[in-house]
């Protein structure tokens, strides 16, 4: 049921309200904080959400940041709305999920595509502090949570629903559900549609409240299910047109890609701080864990450089954001997860032992799957991009226009998001135009420094391994199918991947060279593109010998302030002494 709470002003700065988000919830690490890591665990481990967590987030609001501005809501764009979420990830991404997060995966089809009456009733159910849930079809290399199906046949001007899905968050608690439901039996791409149904006036007899399912991971979620019986449903319960369902998830897709991506990074941000304050706790920070900590580090910047550009790309370059996003997130989830084993290190070393940080890291490689970021997700996205790099080699690569310079610079606003106006093909490909052209400019530049000539050489390797791949993808025909399902293609597509997220880190860069800030010091680049030049295998020039401590000496003055590990150095309610 929708809460009553009295919500704070709705403050118009996104900056601001996250801050206050933050704060509001305190030092997760005080273990009287009610809000803190140790309650957060111990309802994890009672398989609930803290009642108190959530109370907050109804306080606050919430619910006005997953509705459009123009339905009621705070919604302004994709990149604002991660900033608001990642007060929460940093502390519990169960809590993320089951409060809100999927409530807008849910509602994002019907925001797209639905009726006035539709859009209107799922946005006061969101601003209110009601959910919805979401029943996704049936895919293709799909854990347990991901199958079941329903099917719809039309009947006496409505549908009649039959089918069952055992696993879906907040089904006990929903106030809306948005099905992807089969309505015709061929495969393709008109094989399902998209229903918005209203669990109160549903026929009791046609539908049945499946019961919970535990889970090994967002424990605290409430996973539960629906099992319809020749269950009548009015005919304006669709959404949009009849067989859409396989468009409009393509569409909405995205959005739910490239936010679950950019949030994550700061819950790698609450293990992050766990290793420095693990390391600090010890006699001495050695050049081992120093390395360790500034290389995790530069790579949630790198990360949180390209799910910044492929979120500020859902409002300026609707037509052509569905490849990065897709390439977002199958890759950034692999190498956070890469990072958090590198962390465990840290943590684990010399004794160190501190029940919180020790939990929040299990807990989270424990969730990170369970919140889609597994090998399903891997495989769904993979089927995105493999197609697309045949024609992206002929028409693309070294002959696109640089994207535009507000992708890159968090600062600037961009148009509001427009759901429905999110395209599933075609558009090129930005992130590798914008390598490209970087690499262009600091070619043509004058060394500046050790580290003019290092960037300089690391930007022709990764340019000169782009060719290489664009060779590759030219001996594909494109719609070969059976080389598009080759181990060699989707090798090719991973290393596509890594060159675009570098693309991505190099334009951030250059978007603040001039500036005061740490992220004008090519240091954090340097040794960002020295780990992926590693992951492609190439060969790259030794990093200067001050970069990582440069980077590291970073790290920690903004463990010391409180600050975050992200592009936006925000202020934390974390103390930084050990």
């Amino acid at each position: 049921m929708p809460d009553t709470a009295v919500r704070a002003p709705a403050d118009p700065d996104v900056g601001r309200r996250a801050e206050r988000l933050e704060l509001r919830f305190g030092d997760p690490c005080d273990p009287a904080n009610p809000l803190g890591f140790r309650a957060l665990l111990a309802a994890d481990g009672d398989s609930r959400l803290l009642d108190a967590a959530e109370e907050l987030l109804g306080e606050e609001g919430f619910g006005a940041e997953l509705v459009p501005v123009a339905l009621g809501g705070r919604l302004r764009d994709a990149d604002q709305l991660m900033r608001m979420l990642r007060p929460v990830f940093r502390r519990d991404v169960a809590l993320a999920f089951g409060y809100g997060i999927t409530s807008l995966f849910a509602a994002a089809p019907v925001f797209a595509a639905g009726s006035d009456r539709q859009r209107e009733s799922v946005a006061r159910l969101l601003v209110s502090g009601g959910r919805a849930a979401i029943v996704h079809r049936s895919l293709a290399h799909g854990t347990a949570m991901l199958r079941g199906e329903l099917t719809a046949m039309e009947y006496s001007g409505g549908f009649v629903l039959d089918g069952r899905k055992d696993v879906v968050i907040n089904a006990e608690r929903a106030g809306a559900v948005v099905a992807y439901v089969r309505t015709d039996p061929a495969p393709g791409p008109a094989s399902h549609s998209v229903f918005l149904l209203d669990p109160a006036q549903l026929p009791s007899d046609g539908v049945r409240l499946l019961k919970r399912q535990p889970t090994t991971g967002m424990r605290g979620c409430r996973f539960a299910g629906y099992e319809f019986d020749a269950c009548a449903v009015p005919g304006d319960a669709l959404v949009g047109e009849l067989g859409a369902g396989v468009r409009l998830s393509l569409r909405t897709f995205q959005l739910n890609r490239t936010l679950i991506t950019g949030a994550v990074i700061a819950s790698v941000d609450t293990v992050l701080r766990a290793a420095v304050r693990a390391a600090l706790a010890g006699e001495s920070l050695g050049r081992r864990q120093r390395g360790v900590l500034a290389g995790v580090f530069a790579d949630l910047l790198a990360g949180d450089a390209m799910a910044t550009a492929v979120l500020r790309a859902l409002s300026l370059l609707p037509g052509a954001a569905h490849l990065a996003a897709a390439e977002l997130k199958y890759l950034v989830p692999d190498l956070l997860r890469d990072d958090l084993e590198e962390l465990a290190t840290v943590l684990g070393a010399g004794g160190y032992s501190r029940d919180t940080d020790q939990g929040t890291l299990t807990k989270l490689l424990r969730d990170l799957p369970a919140a889609g970021l597994g090998h399903a997700g891997t495989a769904s996205c993979q089927a995105v991009v493999i197609p697309q790099l045949p024609v992206l080699a002929r028409h693309s690569w070294g002959r696109e226009a640089e994207p535009p310079a507000a992708l890159f610079r968090a600062a600037e606003p961009v148009p509001h998001l427009d759901i429905g106006g999110l395209e599933v093909a075609g558009g090129g490909d930005f992130l590798a135009a914008s390598l490209i052209a970087s690499a262009a400019r600091l070619t043509g530049s004058p060394a500046d420094g050790p580290y003019g000539e290092v960037l300089r050489t690391m930007a022709a390797a990764f340019h000169a391994d782009l060719l290489a791949v664009r060779e590759a993808c030219l001996l594909i025909e494109p719609g070969d199918r059976a080389a598009l399902a080759s181990p060699a293609t989707a090798a090719l597509a991973d290393r596509h991947s890594v060159l675009v997220a570098a693309g991505a880190a190099l334009a951030v860069w250059e978007s603040h060279r001039g500036t005061a800030g740490f992220l004008a010091d090519p240091a954090w680049l340097v040794l960002a593109l020295h780990r992926y030049g590693r992951r492609l295998g190439l060969t790259l020039p030794p990093l200067p010998p001050d970069c990582v401590d440069r980077v590291a000496e970073e790290l920690l003055a903004r463990f010391r302030a409180g600050r975050s590990f992200d592009l936006h150095d925000a202020p934390l309610a974390e103390a930084g002494t050990p």
